[in-house]
């Protein structure tokens, strides 16, 4: 075995490829002479060999493929052409691109992106039954101690786990909504490349349905309220706005059913994501905004209680399923995964408790205010606080930080509808909103220099919610102040939702880019290759040299060495975490 020489023969294809024969691979591990003795020794003789290490992570890995990147023939150098996979946020199957990639025949080019990997019941498993072939058509070119170096240190590793950690993503991606790749990182996807249109549909074009639907109510509360009836508004707006509400609900959901049905796998990413999983309360606020602001001329005395539990249910059990992770204390506790956008979680209650009341379900009504009110609490304290282990709290300031606004707002306006009244009770969650509002005001300046995206129609809604406690207080004081007031704000909201109206057309129809690449549900579950500077991956290499050094000591000094690297390790892997 020693003496085995590879060997090279012509394969049926009519190209001579080199075989590799694995256990002359494996002949450095077994015959280079070793310093180290004792139980250091019998630990590692246990350890399979290498070839057959770099093999089975080569198996394992749905991208590692893409990964290694080898020419056939070696045109590219003289072992086979090796190329690393390229840095600064490329994907993982950029190289399919090339002439010679892995799985490429000669002169047949492939598509550059799989994105079959995202559709439904479409697993790693599944798609690893198609390696072996794939692997024994291609193990002629395989360069057994490249693959070494490259996989060395890496663990299996699923790069589509359908459980990607929440701290990964504050690893991988950046941004308010956390929805742009760092530079540093791959991807599973193409980023040259156009997704299907279903791949590129985001949880937060929901958002257009909150802002929309928010506005049908105000322009009925404007139509309807004796305060405001100086203005003299038409009921007509309310009907136009809650119709294009309407439509717009429908299109979103249908759009996103079919996401549903086509690519499941995107949608998990989306819920695992620790900003976007709260936009999924957004379908059902959206929907109970449309039964609260159902024009009078369509509205009966009194609605269904069916209505109510027909949007309260999804919401609710969703609440079941983060709250819970919440008060769990696991990865993704409040104060890991906490956000702006977290109000969404919250505020659904408060508009359910105003559905109750519209249904007359007041007790319903009580018990979801009070969810709603102990939740927001602890919320909005944890996004005060800016506690050191809240990553997910940007610090640059962005109309994210509305959200402020809408929870007190909708609290005011839900106990008034509980109760009959707007008490002193609604007045101090109201006066709470307007000091939100007023704090945000005046520092326009830093919302300014955005790029513009879909999901800022989620935080129109807490403009006009605002607006519409403003109203009800002007009924319950009425004076100049307050009517002007009300006026104000209603007019701010109005004007904003106009502009983003306006701005969606125009990035849909005219420049064609209000949905580009969706590249935060692309991210790998670990970093492929590299490692982020003082990161975890910089340790492999660092135990490494430890463990040249320690076979040239002399055994008590190697105990003694070995005791303080565990600490050392330890403490970096606690300020690391």
């Amino acid at each position: 075995m020693a003496g085995t020489e590879p060997s090279s023969s012509p394969t049926g294809h009519g190209h001579g490829h080199h075989a590799v024969d694995i256990r002359a691979a494996a002949q450095p591990e077994e015959t280079r002479p070793s310093a180290m003795s004792g139980p250091l020794s019998l630990r590692s003789d246990r350890r399979p060999p290498q070839a057959q290490r770099a093999f089975s992570r080569q198996v394992s890995l749905g991208s590692g493929v893409a990964v290694m990147g080898i020419d056939r023939g070696g045109r590219n150098g003289g072992r086979g052409g090796q190329r690393a996979l390229p840095r600064s946020g490329k994907s993982l199957s950029v190289l399919n691109n090339h002439s010679g990639g892995l799985g490429q025949a000669d002169g047949v080019a492939r598509r550059g992106g799989d994105f079959s990997m995202f559709r439904t019941k479409s697993t790693l498993s599944k798609q690893n039954s198609l390696l072996p072939s794939r692997i024994k058509e291609e193990l002629d070119d395989v360069d057994l101690a490249h693959v070494e170096g490259q996989s060395a240190g890496r663990p299996d590793v699923d790069p589509l786990n359908k459980s990607v950690p929440a701290g990964r993503y504050f690893a991988a991606l950046r941004g308010p909504e956390l929805d742009e790749v760092r530079d540093y990182e791959d991807i599973l996807l193409p980023k040259d490349e156009v997704w299907p249109f279903l791949l590129r549909f985001p949880i937060g074009c929901f958002g257009v349905c909150l802002g929309l639907g928010s506005q049908a109510i105000l322009w009925g509360a404007l139509a309807a309220s004796p305060a405001m009836r100086f203005l003299r508004v038409t009921p007509m707006i309310n009907v136009a706005v809650w119709l294009l509400a309407v439509a717009v609900l429908v299109a979103t959901s249908v759009t996103y059913a079919l996401k549903c049905v086509f690519y499941f796998e995107a949608i998990r990413r989306e819920f695992f994501h620790p900003v976007r999983v709260n936009f999924f309360f957004t379908p059902s606020i959206a929907a109970m905004f449309l039964a609260i602001g159902l024009p009078r001329a369509f509205a009966p005395a009194k609605l269904h209680p069916a209505v109510w539990c027909a949007f309260v249910a999804p919401l609710f059990a969703l609440e079941l399923k983060i709250y819970g992770q919440w008060l769990s204390g696991g990865k993704r506790r409040l104060c890991k995964v906490a956000n702006p956008s977290s109000h969404l979680s919250v505020v659904g209650n408060f508009v359910g408790a105003i559905l109750a009341a519209r249904v007359g379900w007041e007790e319903a009504g009580k018990f979801l205010w009070a969810i709603g009110m102990s939740h927001y609490i602890v919320v909005f304290v944890t996004l005060y606080q800016r506690l050191p282990t809240n990553e997910a709290l940007p610090m640059e300031l962005h109309p994210v930080y509305s959200m402020f606004i809408a929870t007190p707002s909708a609290a005011s306006l839900a106990w008034a509808a509980i109760y009959g009244s707007f008490d002193a009770v609604a007045r101090t969650f109201f006066f709470m909103a307007l000091f939100l509002y007023m704090s945000l005001v005046v520092r326009i300046n830093f919302f300014r220099g955005f790029r513009f995206s879909i999901a800022w129609w989620s935080y129109t809604f807490p403009m006009t919610t605002a607006s519409l406690a403003t109203v009800k207080y002007a009924e319950a004081v009425p004076c100049f102040m307050t009517r002007a007031l009300a006026l104000s704000l209603s007019l701010m909201s109005t004007t904003m939702v106009s502009l983003l109206l306006v701005s969606t057309l125009l990035h849909a129809f005219v420049w064609r880019s209000l949905f580009p690449n969706d590249l935060a549900i692309a991210i790998t579950k670990d970093r492929q290759g590299g490692a982020k500077p003082y990161g975890k991956g910089r340790k492999a290499s660092k135990r490494v040299n430890d463990i040249k050094r320690w076979a040239k000591q002399a055994p008590l000094s190697l105990v003694s060495s070995i005791t303080k690297s565990n600490s050392a390790d330890k403490d970096e892997e606690e300020r690391t975490d």
